[in-house]
């Protein structure tokens, strides 16, 4: 019977051409340095793998702990030879809402790259696939940058819906229901704050790591994470736009009800004013007191009518000659 070892979502070693080679659990245990830059993608909630990690005597005990975190927020550092690095992710998962950005955690140093997540990660598997097809990393520097990259482009495919379905709700205000609109318009402030809660940092982070010295990150990776943290910037700021649209809608709908509103109660208004003095005639003379004119006249209704019906034909030209109306 095999003894249980690791379960490793991915581990592969790299040629530093391009291509990777996958290994067992067993080849990664037995792994040398001088073999080749290896790569290793673990899940923390294997216990197993965890144990794996433990046994490393040459990985800091900061980096033991991020590694295996269940929530942690972007960020990074350098110790040694070594760079620990927090970034999120779109969550493109089945069911899952896009905004609950998913956390991967990367340690690399000069010949070894391990990598941790508790939920699938699309951008992992992107680095994988190109290792099996030969165009994926040829170095520490080149994966770090390649999947910040990846990273990014899900980000930036994500922001970019968001942008669409401000303008549709541009379009449609007004033409759905209220109750609607508005439940559409929330959904999408929750989701540019929930994005962008991770995004301020994750660029932080990126532009820290830039400025740090470690001998496998030279100088054309550390001008691709800028160039990447610059985008991350830019899509802030584009989350930071479409937040103020989205206050523009909502100001713009509240508006609309209050209109809608003053319009209703201004009919009202007209009503009651035109009505007021009716309800005094019919009031005067419904009281029950000798004395009333027309109590004898057989005209007396018709002519009650008529003082009734001129005297809201004179308020209807009162309120069209002050332009009321």
């Amino acid at each position: 019977m095999n003894e249980p070892g690791p379960e490793f979502l991915y581990s592969y070693l790299l040629d530093g051409a391009g291509h990777g080679h996958p290994l067992t659990a067993a080849q990664v245990q037995a792994w040398k340095p001088d073999q080749g830059l290896l790569w290793v993608h673990i899940n923390i909630a294997d216990a197993e793998s965890a144990n794996w990690l433990d046994s490393l005597d040459d990985l800091p005990a900061l980096a033991y702990e991020t590694l295996l975190a269940a929530e942690t927020r972007p960020r990074s550092f350098v110790t040694g030879d070594g760079m620990l690095v927090v970034l999120r992710g779109v969550n493109t998962n089945p069911g899952a809402d896009p905004e609950d950005m998913v956390a991967v955690r990367v340690w690399i140093d000069s010949n070894r790259i391990i990598t941790s997540q508790r939920r699938r990660l699309l951008s992992i598997e992107d680095v994988a696939s190109s290792l099996d097809a030969g165009k994926g990393p040829e170095s520490p520097g080149e994966f770090l940058t390649a999947l910040v990259e990846r990273l990014a482009d899900r980000i930036g495919g994500f922001v970019g819906t968001i942008e669409v379905r401000l303008d549709e709700a541009e379009d449609e205000i007004g033409k759905i229901k209220e109750t609607d609109f508005r439940k559409r318009l929330g959904a999408l402030r929750r989701q540019i704050a929930e994005v962008r809660r991770f995004l301020a940092p994750q660029r932080d982070a990126l532009d820290r790591l830039t400025r740090q010295t470690v001998a496998w990150l030279d100088e054309t990776d550390a001008h691709y994470v800028r160039q990447e943290a610059d985008r991350i910037t830019r899509f802030i700021e584009d989350l930071d736009l479409g937040r103020e649209r989205a206050v523009v809608l909502q100001e713009e709908l509240l508006s609309q009800l209050a209109h809608e509103q003053n319009a209703r109660m201004y009919v009202l208004s007209i009503v009651a004013a035109v009505f007021l003095p009716l309800t005094f005639v019919t009031g005067l003379l419904g009281m029950n007191v000798g004395g009333l004119p027309g109590l004898e006249s057989p005209r007396g209704f018709a002519w009650s009518v008529a003082v009734m019906v001129v005297a809201a034909g004179a308020l209807l030209l009162y309120f069209r000659f002050r332009k009321w109306l």
